[in-house]
């Protein structure tokens, strides 16, 4: 059975404390709070050539990391918007966040054709 490639990495059994943004120091970039400068950077990003069953694995463990992340939220919009193209952020891999890219295209076009839509009703009425 294959291991994972960080089974021994030991991820603090201490969770986070979340806070709202608005109530942290607006001073410092939220990525000075994230739980994975703690973590061993390879836990994120992949090795070359890395076996599905190893990356599977790796990301999972990413993934609970972010968990307990008190800026996941801030992370996860931070790859969004970039958008970075590689690694986990905020809990979501970078084929996660081609789909919630590309639902958030569509809602915009829908959002959009529904107002054009409404302007063509209203100016008719």
């Amino acid at each position: 059975m294959l291991q994972p490639p960080h089974s021994s990495l030991q991820v603090a059994a201490v969770p986070a404390q979340w806070v709202p943004a608005r109530e942290r120091d607006q001073d410092s970039p939220w990525h000075t709070e994230a739980v994975c400068r703690r973590d061993e950077a390879g836990l994120f990003f992949a090795p070359s050539k890395e076996p599905t069953a190893a990356r599977l694995s790796r990301e999972e463990a990413a993934k609970r990391v972010c968990a307990r992340c008190p800026v996941m939220v801030e992370c996860r919009e931070h790859a969004l918007l970039q958008p970075e193209p590689y690694g986990v952020w905020g809990g979501l891999t970078a084929a996660e966040r081609r789909v919630v890219l590309a639902r958030r295209r569509r809602r915009e076009m829908e959002l959009k054709k529904t107002a054009r839509a409404a302007g063509r009703i209203a100016a008719a009425g």
